[in-house]
């Protein structure tokens, strides 16, 4: 399995937060991620920006990390950004388990499959 990494970056022009994320992620790599998630949040007007969220090289969740993304789709929603856009490859399972946990905690996304 490959090592969990993300990348954020603000892209003021088109209005959208965009967040790679590769792999796994360690408990540790999700408090990380949840910190600079922030930093990044409080530098814009969430109400006025798409998140992106380019999940096509995320690995399908372990049950030791399904409460970390759990409360990272709490976060996303707490944001309140004008719209959440996931996009994924075609793994029926990784899907299952995204639209699952959205569902759980109310955030209003689009689940979008994407060619690799």
């Amino acid at each position: 399995m490959e090592k969990g990494h993300y990348t954020m970056n603000v892209n003021r022009a088109k209005k959208e937060l965009n967040i790679m994320i590769v792999g796994n992620f360690t408990k540790e790599q999700a408090q990380r991620y949840v910190l600079d998630y922030n930093a990044n949040v409080k530098s814009i007007n969430p109400s006025e920006y798409v998140l992106r969220l380019d999940c096509r090289d995320l690995n399908v969740i372990t049950q030791d990390l399904i409460d970390s993304l759990e409360a990272c789709y709490s976060l996303y929603k707490s944001s309140q950004f004008n719209k959440v856009i996931i996009e994924i490859k075609q793994v029926a399972i990784l899907k299952m388990q995204l639209n699952r946990l959205a569902r759980k905690v109310g955030l209003n996304c689009d689940i979008v499959e994407v060619a690799v």
